[in-house]
């Protein structure tokens, strides 16, 4: 009598990190259904700062650097890193950090045009695979009081621009022209899933 072989169990993904332990991108990634760990990355953001002039490089600089970081300590997984970086006129706008810059910040972009720069590296057996998402975005004209209040309101106070655009920040704009909606909360998912096929992860 013939024993049965045992089917081949189909090879697992391997273990896919999020290297941030932003709750909005958290949160974006979530959507994709996959399982993943978020680790802190090890980076220091304001030396890359202080160096790199150029916006789209300093993003795409900053998402390879906090994914290598968590790659070395994690070889054989996947790791996702991402950056944003808000540039009105050549002038580069971090993270507020306090309700008074907030505020500085959108007087400076009220009225005007301007751009976020999304980098998302993915780095899977020492390689990086790269993608940048480029948003221009026309905020209204705005009062020093309401500028005030929404900073009151939103909080907005650990996103590049002053703005959470997913909340009460829409209303500060008249128009966005992005190809990707999702870049604008900090991960450009279309490009993610892409990226994420590739490597083999099943999405859906």
């Amino acid at each position: 009598m013939s024993i049965p072989q045992a089917e081949a169990l189909p090879p697992s993904p391997p273990r896919l990190i999020l290297a941030s332990t932003s709750p909005y991108r958290r949160a974006l990634l979530e959507r994709l259904g996959l399982p993943f760990d978020c680790m802190r990355p090890a980076c220091d953001e304001d030396a890359y700062k202080r160096v790199i002039l150029d916006p789209r490089q300093l993003a795409e600089t900053l998402a390879w650097v906090k994914a290598e970081s968590v790659a070395k300590l994690e070889p054989s997984a996947v790791v996702i890193g991402g950056d944003q970086v808000c540039v009105c006129d050549g002038t580069i706008h971090d993270k507020p950090g306090t309700a008074a810059r907030a505020v500085e910040q959108l007087e400076t972009l009220q009225g005007r045009s301007h751009r976020l720069l999304t980098a998302v590296c993915v780095v899977a057996a020492g390689r990086g695979r790269f993608h940048l998402d480029e948003t221009t975005l026309h905020m209204r004209a705005l009062s020093r009081q309401a500028i005030e209040r929404y900073v009151e309101r939103d909080s907005p106070l650990d996103c590049a621009g002053a703005y959470k655009l997913e909340s009460r920040g829409i209303v500060l704009f008249e128009q966005i022209d992005t190809a990707d909606h999702t870049a604008i909360t900090g991960i450009p998912l279309l490009a993610l899933t892409s990226i994420l096929n590739e490597l083999g992860f099943s999405i859906p």
